[in-house]
């Protein structure tokens, strides 16, 4: 009995010298949010004649460039204090670029080794860009092997695997804390049109969306969310069939969004529309993006802002007033070798004349001209 006791005793003390460590591990993760300041709103500029605004919310200043740093912090933060994280704890993670950058980041910053399961296809900007952050890249030819790849190499290292695609969508406090839905709202809290007619994203874990369209039913706003989805995913097919176990077998060439599965955090009920947006337009309202603003883009960046734009058109025949808002995810400078490189464009075959032609006759006129086969 007192064997046992002695047991319990020395249980109690090493689980106490754990929780020294993970009051640091969180210490350390709350204060990089407390000392970076929120990302910025931009206007775009359109005329004003329209009555109507677009903001672009400028994810790409965060410490690691990209929307992501959001979902890596609430991911390591969910995990530490779920007690899946140790100190001795290989972090795994099977992603396509940005968050594993960013993951890169955290794990660092509490000291722990980090290893991202990618495509082999992934920019090498991006490689680059974990491996400067402490991180290694594990390369798989078959992007739809990366979640069975990560299981395997956390089970084989002792490690945790982050599985961003389930935990996105309840790792973050969708009902405030300075989530980025919370965050939009309060920057519009000035403007003409402080409650946008839509918020559009595009989806890749699906936690930013799940996120935003929670939030807006919870503070009960008269916005709609919309959903943009490049080619070769599975969302928007999945969505409009209502079938959360859809595939494509296919990777997205548009990284961070897009997957060839619907993912677990993916919620469709609160999302009101989704437009499904070629590569090539994609690419293409990326570029034009970088040219009226000045700021380079990505591509998912592009996405968005074609799906944006598109609304905009629509709320322009009927005759509507108000303001949207969609996200700037990264910078451009990532996709120098791929988005903004023409022979990367050629190689792949294609096109994004014709949606460049779109964007302008838009801009000048208002009219949105769909481009043929489009």
């Amino acid at each position: 009995m007192r064997e046992e006791r002695e047991g319990c005793c020395r249980s109690a003390r090493a689980e106490g010298s754990g929780r020294g460590w993970l009051a640091e591990a969180v210490r350390r993760v709350e204060a990089d949010a407390n000392r970076s300041a929120d990302t910025h709103l931009h206007v775009f500029p359109l005329p004003e004649d329209w009555g109507i605004d677009l903001y672009l919310k400028d994810e790409s200043v965060h410490p690691t460039g990209s929307l992501k740093h959001r979902l890596a912090r609430s991911l390591f933060l969910y995990a530490l204090c779920n007690g899946w994280i140790h100190e001795d704890s290989t972090i795994i993670e099977a992603s396509s670029g940005s968050t594993a950058v960013s993951e890169a980041y955290f794990a660092r910053l509490i000291g722990l080794p980090f290893v991202a399961v990618m495509p082999a296809a992934t920019s090498p900007e991006k490689i680059a860009l974990i491996e400067f952050h402490g991180g290694s890249c594990h390369l798989v030819d078959d992007p739809g092997t990366i979640y069975d790849e990560a299981r395997r190499l956390a089970d084989e290292t002792g490690g945790h695997y982050m599985d961003q695609f389930t935990y996105a969508e309840r790792a973050t406090d969708w009902r405030g804390n300075n989530n980025i839905a919370e965050s939009i709202f309060d920057q519009l809290a000035r403007e003409r049109h402080p409650v946008p007619r839509w918020v559009v994203v595009g989806a890749g874990t699906g936690g930013t969306s799940a996120t935003i369209g929670r939030y807006l039913r919870y503070q009960r706003h008269d916005t709609s969310l919309c959903v943009v989805d490049p080619e070769n995913s599975a969302f928007f097919e999945g969505w409009c069939a209502d079938d959360p176990s859809y595939t494509t077998g296919r990777g997205s060439r548009i990284e961070g969004i897009g997957r060839p599965r619907v993912e677990p955090s993916f919620l469709p009920a609160v999302v009101d529309a989704m437009i499904a947006v070629p590569d090539a337009a994609s690419i293409a309202a990326a570029r034009w993006t970088t040219e009226v603003t000045g700021r380079k883009v990505g591509g998912s960046t592009g996405t968005s802002m074609w799906g944006a734009l598109h609304l905009i058109a629509q709320m322009l025949r009927n005759g509507e007033t108000g303001s949207v808002v969609t996200l700037l995810c990264d910078g451009g400078e990532r996709y120098a070798h791929t988005y903004y490189d023409d022979g990367w464009l050629a190689e792949h075959g294609l096109d994004i004349a014709p949606y460049l032609a779109t964007l302008e006759k838009f801009r000048a006129s208002g009219e949105w001209v769909e481009p043929v086969g489009s």
